[in-house]
């Protein structure tokens, strides 16, 4: 029986979502996405392009389409209620209604919650509405500060004392954006990604993984939205005990649990981006989708039958027995137009040359007339998959290395160079 599945967004992790989703022949696949993913509109049945807030719309192009289920990409159609109206026409989602996804969408709230009701692994925090009360609080605390603009921001809005600025700087960024803001601790330590698979109740995790949000080798520049990632043949990391994991998955079952207990259960990936510090992990924050690019990571990974999973997410009966990972090594590499992330270079031709068994992802990039054209964001990802880190390293890396075009990538990732210092720097701090 045909199973008709609508994915939300036009992005390298939409890509991999919809690949996913071709595994299995009886999928038929529909997409609304805000500009023509070429990958994506290569695997669907049928497409619309619009805004991806535009609840109203996308609800009707699904029940035009018959659409039964729905996976969510992006953050901004989760805080739009685009779960909400979809779900109200009977479709059933991957990915939480407005009300729950606060637990990104809103930093105020998801700290609120944690403090409240005693949720392990919160910093040290404080809350602000304005500029002049931060400020203050700047000017009076002794060490450096995490500041988070409470809404959403890409991936690119947090800001970290003593390493993008000092104290002046950080009450000018404030004061830019308009003084709601989270202010944090400083956490030191080694950042990992777990995600999960909820259906209300179960939660599911996935293998761990670590992003490279720096845009530059040696994790130097401005934030972006993530230069890849890669994962290891164990899901584990060597830097993560077996203590860490058990206590960060502990976590976010506790958040699921209290979900519940608000009646506002969560249905979704849940993702949770830890510090692993001298004490432990500690939550950096919660995203209530995928992460992009760790999904293309995941997603390249998972054996199991991705529409199945989907299914089991709106019913309720979701069961580790239902997710099953391949034991190999990925490395993701993401390809960026020049100036990226702060003035990115659009509109600039670029080839692909031998993929080397990579798999490739298509991201913030056009097509026309049979060539592809850069534009503001990541264009292209590449994922390795192979026995061992070096492996899948090398793949990514041998793909990334072919492209033509005005573009750059960070060679380091996934090195075992890059491995073994945060191994070094766990140890050191612990």
């Amino acid at each position: 029986m045909v199973m008709k599945v609508l994915v939300v967004g036009g992005g390298g992790r939409e890509h991999a979502i919809a690949k996913a989703l071709s595994r299995n022949d009886e999928c038929e696949i529909y997409s609304v996405m805000s500009k023509k993913n070429p990958g994506i509109a290569e695997l669907c049945k049928d497409f619309l392009l619009c805004k991806e807030t535009d609840a109203e719309t996308i609800a009707g192009f699904a029940v035009k389409s018959g659409v039964k289920y729905a996976v969510i990409g992006p953050e901004a159609p989760l805080e739009a209620g685009v779960v909400d109206y979809l779900e109200d026409k009977g479709v059933g989602c991957v990915g939480p209604r407005r009300i729950a996804a606060r637990l990104e969408t809103d930093k105020a709230f998801c700290r609120d919650m944690m403090n409240k009701h005693g949720v392990a692994g919160c910093p040290l925090y404080r809350v602000f509405h304005d500029a002049k009360d931060a400020a203050k609080f700047i000017l009076s605390y002794d060490g450096d500060l995490a500041i988070k603009p409470i809404g959403l921001t890409g991936g690119k809005g947090v800001k970290i004392m003593g390493e993008h600025f000092g104290r002046e700087g950080a009450i000018k960024y404030i004061e830019e954006i308009g003084g709601e803001v989270v202010l944090e601790e400083r956490l030191i330590g080694e950042e990992f990604t777990l995600m999960a698979f909820v259906d209300g109740t179960h939660l599911v995790p996935m293998p761990l993984v670590q992003d490279h949000k720096r845009a530059y080798e040696g994790d130097v520049g401005p934030n972006t939205g993530g230069m890849g990632s890669y994962t290891m043949p164990d899901h584990m990391l060597p830097f993560v005990s077996k203590r860490d994991y058990e206590k960060a998955l502990l976590i976010m079952k506790d958040v699921i649990a209290f979900m519940n207990r608000a009646k506002t259960p969560y249905r979704g990936i849940l993702y949770g981006q830890f510090m692993n510090t001298a004490d432990g992990p500690k939550v950096i924050e919660f995203n209530a989708r995928f992460g992009d690019p760790e999904a293309m990571n995941l997603l390249t990974l998972l054996k199991s039958d991705f529409c199945e999973i989907i299914k089991r997410i709106v019913e309720g009966t979701l069961s580790e027995s239902h997710v099953v990972f391949e034991n190999k090594a990925t490395v993701c590499k993401y390809i960026v137009p020049k100036g990226y992330p702060e003035s990115p270079e659009s509109g600039g031709v670029i080839e692909t040359g031998d993929l080397s068994g990579a798999e490739l992802y298509y991201a913030n990039v056009t097509e026309k007339d049979g060539s592809l054209y850069t534009q503001t964001s990541r264009t292209l990802a590449f994922v390795g998959m192979e026995d061992t880190l070096e492996g899948a390293e090398k793949t990514a890396q041998s793909a990334a290395a072919s492209v033509k075009g005005d573009v750059f990538y960070r060679k380091d990732i996934g090195t075992i160079e890059v491995l073994n210092k945060r191994i070094s720097h766990m140890k050191e701090i612990r």
